[in-house]
Formats: structure tokens, sequence, C-alpha cells
């Protein structure tokens, strides 16, 4: 079953990761067994202490949804060991219910050796119009291609080579033979007693079984039966070559599950083969493709929760077929090619909308996943002191507290009481919760960082500056912003770089050395946002 990925934005913040992981197990509570929660950034340390206090793992980490390799319905044909004849690859080619023209040829690991077509196996076979000289034949080859029997062969004989003679019981006389003869004949003791004679190379006994008395004394030549008539065995001796001999070695194009869709593409266009090996991480073959299954490949399966933005999401959702959006943030610009399902909310958090999706459904989350909820809750609105949070936030929080035997003051104390600065550099602190925004053609970038007590924070201001106004220089940003929310003082200490006029305009403030508090301000969506969407709209 391929997997439908949860997840939330870019630099994930606990509502984000929670998300997933509760909406996952909802819909696999109802039997979607596909859903599967993901992220798409390393977890803040406050998320980490979350999960750890819960006992959840954290969400699979997911790069991209670009559409690759794994996600085609690639052809499994059966797979060829470098070993086996060419009679049993003719066989498996010349199978009616088998589509694939090209076979992969694998070593004794699984590991791509070649390709074979039924163009090798042609060329091959159109030598023997003009010579009837096999080579290194492997005697197991040939007895499994033969039907046969081995009725004498020396000890240390694996191989035969010499030159195909055919006698029949018509031909007048006796052949000529010489030790370097591979003799087909049916039961003629002349010709027989001959080739032992003159030390044959082989005999092979066509439709016949061996006198015994014969083969009395000691000889050197291999002795087969077959059931075959001589016409029949010559070929088939001829096809027991090992496909080895055969396969196409050179110029080898192949791909891995792993491989992205668009350079696939872009590398069967530069050349003419018809069938594609496909590799694992282990580079062994599992299958293969051809140029077909590039017109209309699967699409990774999402569900986009807190966060409808395409620069917040997974890189490669354009490529990605979405099926529901879960959020209480603006509605922006993704675009969907069908109908989805969404569902959007002016509430504090998105595990709000979840839980009430738990109750509407019918299931009662567990003790620890209550809990969980509740501390993204509790995050999200800032102990419902954000102006997003609201009572229905309030009341999903509660009801999961109790659920959870937790009380959510003291739950809030222990999330916010974490030291955002212990043990974290500068740059990872600022990146940690940090979104990208695009308003009326400008871009921004705001980091929010919340604790109780910002004092220790606002001490590296000048770092801060630094790191944003190489940012903003090298990616271009109109500014940058950094929210130092605390949450005792209910207000953010904003530091800003870049256009800072615009700054001070949308909130009427005066910033000294890039910074000025703003009293009440602690929601990054419901009051910076919006604040400078005015001023530019």
């Amino acid at each position: 079953m391929e997997p439908i990925y949860i997840t939330g934005h870019r630099n994930p913040d606990t509502d984000s990761i929670v998300a997933a992981i509760s909406y996952a197990m909802l819909r696999n509570a109802l039997g979607d067994r596909a859903y599967t929660a993901a992220r798409i950034g390393e977890l803040s340390d406050q998320t980490e202490m979350l999960l750890n206090k819960f006992d959840f793992p954290a969400p699979k980490m997911l790069h991209t949804v670009r559409t690759q390799v794994s996600d085609l319905d690639y052809d499994t044909p059966p797979i060829l060991s470098a070993a086996v004849s060419v009679y049993h690859a003719w066989q498996t080619l010349a199978t009616d219910t088998l589509v694939v023209p090209t076979l992969p040829v694998t070593d004794e690991d699984g590991r791509l050796y070649g390709m074979l077509t039924p163009e090798e196996i042609a060329t091959y076979d159109m030598r023997f119009i003009k010579s009837s000289r096999i080579e290194g034949i492997p005697l197991f080859n040939l007895l499994a291609s033969l039907d046969g029997r081995l009725i004498h062969a020396k000890a240390e004989q694996t191989a035969l080579s010499g030159t195909l003679v055919i006698s029949l019981p018509t031909h007048a006389g006796l052949p000529e033979i010489s030790s370097d003869s591979v003799v087909l004949c049916g039961n003629q003791p002349e010709v027989i007693r001959l080739a032992l004679e003159q030390k044959a190379a082989a005999i092979i006994v066509c439709e016949s079984e061996v006198p015994e008395t014969l083969l009395a004394g000691t000889h050197e030549s291999c002795v087969i039966s077959t059931p075959f008539d001589a016409f029949a065995a010559s070929r088939l001796a001829i096809l027991s070559v090992p496909v080895s001999r055969i396969c196409r070695r050179e110029n080898l194009v192949s791909f891995h599950l792993t491989d992205y869709l668009d350079d696939v593409r872009e590398a069967t266009l530069k050349s003419r083969f018809r069938s594609y090996p496909i590799l694992d991480e282990n580079d062994r073959v599992v299958g293969t493709l051809s140029r077909f299954h590039l017109l209309r490949p699967k699409r990774k399966r999402v569900v986009l929760v807190d966060h409808n933005e395409l620069h917040q999401s997974v890189p490669g959702l354009e490529q990605a077929e979405i099926l529901e959006i879960i959020d209480h943030h603006r509605l922006a610009e993704v675009e969907t090619d069908a109908p989805v399902y969404v569902r959007n909310e002016p509430v504090g958090s998105t595990c709000t909308i979840i839980t009430s999706m738990f109750f509407e459904r019918g299931v009662m989350p567990s003790k620890k996943l209550a809990g969980l909820l509740a501390a993204a809750i509790v995050t999200d609105t800032i102990v419902f002191k954000s102006p997003t949070s609201t009572a229905v936030d309030r009341a999903m929080a509660q009801r999961m507290a109790k659920i959870a035997g937790l009380s959510l003051e003291t739950l809030g104390q222990e999330i916010f009481s974490v030291s955002p600065t212990d043990g974290t550099d500068l740059e990872t602190l600022y990146f940690t919760d940090f979104k990208q925004f695009q308003i009326a053609g400008h871009s921004i970038g705001i980091s929010q960082i919340t604790s109780l007590d910002t004092e220790a924070l606002s001490a590296q201001k000048q770092d801060f500056i630094t790191l944003m106004e190489r940012e903003t220089a090298q990616h271009s940003y109109d500014m940058m912003l950094l929210m130092l929310t605390d949450v005792l003082k209910e207000g953010t200490l904003l530091i800003a770089v870049g256009d800072l006029d615009s700054v001070e305009h949308a909130f009427n403030v005066s910033f000294k050395d890039h910074a000025a508090f703003l009293p009440g301000v602690i929601s990054r969506k419901k009051q910076i946002v919006p604040a400078l969407s005015l001023l530019w709209g």
C-alpha cells in the first residue's frame, strides 16, 4: 500500500508535528492504514521534550515529494543470473505472458551484470551458419538444455568445447572424427566405437540409450544421452552457453529507485534503449522501466496540516497529489488539480481542529495522545494568551487534559520553562521556528522564539542582527524579523533588518538599534503578518 504522507510546514513547531502524528493516528484508527506522519525539518528542543514526555517517536523525515522511480508502475520481469543458459533465457523471453523485450542479467550478488534482448541471442546464433564450433559450454547447462543423462565424464570436467559432428544412421560410411569432435549420433555402435577410439571430446547419443558393452574399459570421452534428435541437440548445445557471454555489458544506463523522474526523463532522451534496469539502495536489480512508464506516473499523495503555502511546504509539492488541507492560517497559493477536502478554522492551533475531529468521528484518543494534543494546543496558543486563542482551543485542551490526567497550567509552565538557548547555536535557534512569506511582492522572513524569560536572548541581539543581515543579502529578503516573545511580559521584542521604515509604520513604533518592544503582540500570524499585509495592501 502506497503511503499517504501527512506533513506540516518547514521548520516545524510543536503544533505542526503533533498535528501530523495525531491525524495519522485518527485515520489509521478509522481503518485507513496508508496514512503516515512526516516532517520536513528538525525538531525543536520543545517538541523533542514533549515527544519524549509522552513517549512518541519523531515522524519520518520527508525531504521531497518529487516523483521518483519508486513511484512508477515499473516492470518486474524475470531477472537472469549470468550463469544461466541462452536457451533458458530464450524460453523466458518467448513466454506469452511476458511483455518486456529486455531482461536484466545479474551477478551472484544480484547486482547488474548486463542486459539481454532477442537481438543479442539472434546475433550469437547467426555465428553458427558458417561455424559449428562450441567453446566452454558448462556441462551443467548442457545437461539441463538437452534434458540429458551423463553417462561418463572425467571427474574434473566442468565444460565442453569442440566442433559439432552430426552422424545420421542414413549416412554411408563413417564421419571424420578427431579428439576435438563433439559427436552427435543415434544408435550407431560403429560411430560410437570410432569416437571412443579417437578420444572425441564428447559423444551425444540422441533418441537412444548407449549400449553398455561399448563403454567397457577405460576411455576419455564425455558421454551423454538425450531424448532429442541430432538436429535439435545440436541447436540446444549451441544455446547452452551462459548468457554472460552474449549479454550487452557496455554503455549500460540504469536508474535507482530514489532517482527523480525529471532526471530519468532527461537521461532516457540521451539514449535509445527500449528498457532500463532499476536498482535498489544496495545496487541490486529490482525491475526495469521503459519510456511508456514515464507518460503517466503515479504521484506521491500528501495531506497538509498547519500550513497551506507552497514555499512553507515540502519541496516538490507541485508534483504531488494533495488530498486534504487542515489548517488554521490564512488561505494562500497552494493549488490542486482536483477538489480536495479542506478544513480551515479560525482557532489558535491545528491540533484543536484535529481534537474536534476525534470527537466528531467517535474515536477516543489514548491517554498519552490526549496529553500530547493538550500540550500542542497550550504551546501554539501560548497558554491561551495569544490573540489567536479561542474558547474552542481552551475547551479542546481541557478535554484532552482530563483524559490525560494533566493540569494545563502546570503543563504550560513546564513547556515554556525550557530555555531555548541551552546548547543551541545562534543560527539553529533563529531558524527553528522560521517562516517565509510573500506579501504584495515583498519577500519576508519571520522567526519567533517564545520563552518565560527573554533576557538571555535579548543579550544576543547584535549577533542576531548580524545573522539576519547576512541572510537578507544572500536570499534577497526585503525584510527579516525576529520575535522574542516573552510569556510573562505578554509582549514581543521585535528585531528587524531591511526595510525598517515599513516596520515602524506597520506597528507605529520607533526602532532603536533595530529593535522595539511591542506590548500585547505575541502572534506572528494574527498580529505581525496582518499588520504588514495591511501596510502594503
